[in-house]
């Protein structure tokens, strides 16, 4: 029996146990609820372990040049368009959880990495899960994996949007090491001259054909989408923590930017304490072509409480 297990049961027996003492037994029942107590803390320390169900999961297709219709892929290919696409989803789940360095390992990439648990019949490809000890994002609804693969796909259909809005809102919370492995997950199928079909729960992307992968990976492209940190006088108007968006009034101009709030910082309702007040803020802008800069709030001036 593992440990979440066997104090699961220990919980449940405690549990029991308090029910039938009579009230009289004060001594009894208060070393069963110190016990109690204890397990529940020692339960709520363990590691989430998902379900097979409730895991996050992704079917990866292709067609083109590498494939033979339903009866295989090249194996050269098939490795490194996997292995390109699980580490852009490891780096795009890294950047919505703390900054990435410009350099080095990814944080937590071990964690946040995909298993092939299945190849997906029809044009070939394979079925991708997060790993079943996967961590959970700080949203109570998703998991960080869940959600690096709605922004991968998110980020991958603004590149084939006639607009830039899908592209520019999604690129703004990632930070540019990360698109730069969702880019070479695209460049790989251009190289082999490929497409791709992602679905990932109802939700379905699809190259039509290499003509959209060549300008995906434009768009992608440092000349397309431009990033910059900027320093900012000026004084929050309003944070709304749950949309994750904040106000800020430029002291120099008096314009007032919207913009959104990095998943690194836990409580952003602490903005709230400070509205109004002069502070210095620095933010990640981002363009995409001649469109209007996004905002991404990485972390809250230090000393705010």
């Amino acid at each position: 029996m593992n440990d979440r297990a066997s104090l699961t049961a220990e919980k449940s027996f405690l549990e029991a146990r308090l029910a039938e003492l009579p009230a009289v037994a004060r001594l009894t029942r208060h070393s069963a609820e110190s016990r109690l107590h204890r397990v529940e803390h020692e339960i709520a320390r363990l590691p989430v372990s998902l379900s097979a169900a409730a895991r996050a999961r992704v079917t990866l297709t292709f067609k083109g040049r590498p494939v033979l219709g339903s009866e295989g892929i090249f194996a050269d290919f098939g490795m490194k368009a996997v292995n390109a696409f699980s580490e852009a989803v490891a780096a795009v789940a890294a950047s919505l959880s703390a900054p990435l360095a410009a350099r080095g390992p990814i944080p937590n990439r071990d964690l946040n990495q995909l298993l092939i648990t299945g190849t997906a019949i029809g044009s070939f490809g394979f079925e991708l899960q997060e790993l079943p000890a996967a961590q959970m994002a700080t949203l109570p609804e998703a998991t960080l994996v869940a959600r690096a693969l709605e922004q991968t796909q998110n980020l991958l259909l603004g590149t084939t949007a006639a607009d830039d809005e899908l592209l520019a809102d999604t690129a703004a919370e990632l930070d540019q090491r990360a698109i730069d492995k969702v880019r070479a997950f695209v460049a790989v199928l251009l190289d082999h001259q490929a497409i791709c079909t992602l679905q990932n729960g109802d939700q379905v992307f699809r190259f039509a054909e290499l003509g959209q992968v060549q300008a995906s990976l434009q768009r992608l492209g440092s000349d397309n989408l431009h990033e910059s940190v900027v320093d900012l006088d000026g004084a929050f108007e309003g944070v709304l923590p749950k949309r994750r968006a904040f106000e800020f009034r430029r002291a120099d101009t008096g314009e007032v930017l919207v913009g959104k709030i990095g998943f690194a910082i836990e409580r952003p309702e602490t903005a709230n304490h400070h509205l109004r007040q002069p502070v210095r803020i620095r933010l990640t802008q981002t363009v995409v072509g001649g469109g209007r800069p996004r905002y991404l709030l990485p972390a809250l001036p230090d000393g705010w409480t």
